[in-house]
């Protein structure tokens, strides 16, 4: 695959992070060999940030597989590479965050806090908040989790997205991963076709006009596709999704 460059963000920490990533989240557990030349694929691509978490039972192989770029010459070192992960679920009491956050730290820079945000769960309340406190969005499921049991076909068959990437020869992916882009967030992004991968991140070189944009905020209907009903329980903290998303659902 020819590398595609990717443009970095500046966090405010001063750090900076590239800005699209490749999550490795799914939906059962990947095997070694499955994963690693994967990953290899993506990194000779061009992505330069990985997307991890120790739900997802990937953080070895995401290790294991930055060691041999490193050895292939695909990366010149470790440092060109920049690796998240996320807490689980299971380590949220407070006497497991803080043992669970240094073990994840000891082979990655950062954790990050998933927010599901696309064309169809634009999430703009929380991206202003975000820009006034000066916090970097990531967002997850950029494409609606397409595919997935709890997914949504929002973003895909969105016939909004469809005559975009038809008047302009890219595809729904791209314009949907383009707007993210342009509204200053890195969308994490996951497929393993290693076309699909390369066609991700061809999405910097080109602009969507206004009134494209326009269409994307005005024209696709709004909805979750990650209810978070799991988390709602008459005799817990949260006790309807109204309570739980602040109202936003």
């Amino acid at each position: 695959m020819d590398r595609v460059e990717i443009p970095e963000v500046v966090l405010n920490s001063g750090h900076k992070m590239p800005a699209i990533g490749l999550g490795t989240g799914g939906s059962s557990e990947p095997s070694a060999e499955q994963m690693i030349p994967l990953l290899l694929d993506a990194i000779a691509a061009g992505y330069r940030h990985i997307d991890t978490a120790a739900l997802y039972g990937t953080e070895e192989f995401v290790g294991r597989a930055v060691a041999e770029a490193v050895d292939r010459g695909l990366v010149k070192s470790r440092d060109e590479l920049f690796i998240t992960s996320k807490l689980c679920c299971t380590d949220t009491h407070h006497d497991l965050v803080l043992p669970a956050i240094q073990e994840s730290l000891r082979y990655f820079e950062s954790l990050m806090i998933n927010v599901e945000l696309n064309v169809a769960w634009q999430q703009r309340k929380l991206v202003e908040f975000c820009k006034e406190k000066t916090i970097h969005v990531s967002a997850f499921s950029p494409l609606g989790a397409y595919g997935y049991f709890w997914g949504t076909h929002a973003v895909m068959d969105s016939p909004v997205l469809e005559d975009i990437a038809a008047a302009k020869n890219k595809t729904k992916a791209q314009v949907a991963l383009r707007w993210i882009y342009e509204q200053g967030v890195s969308p994490i992004v996951r497929s393993f076709n290693k076309e699909r991968m390369k066609e991700n991140i061809q999405i910097f070189d080109w602009e969507l006009t206004d009134e494209e944009v326009h269409k994307i905020e005005q024209q696709i209907p709004q909805n979750r596709a990650c209810t978070g009903k799991e988390f709602v329980c008459p005799d817990g903290q949260y006790k309807s999704l109204e309570q739980l998303w602040d109202g936003e659902i």
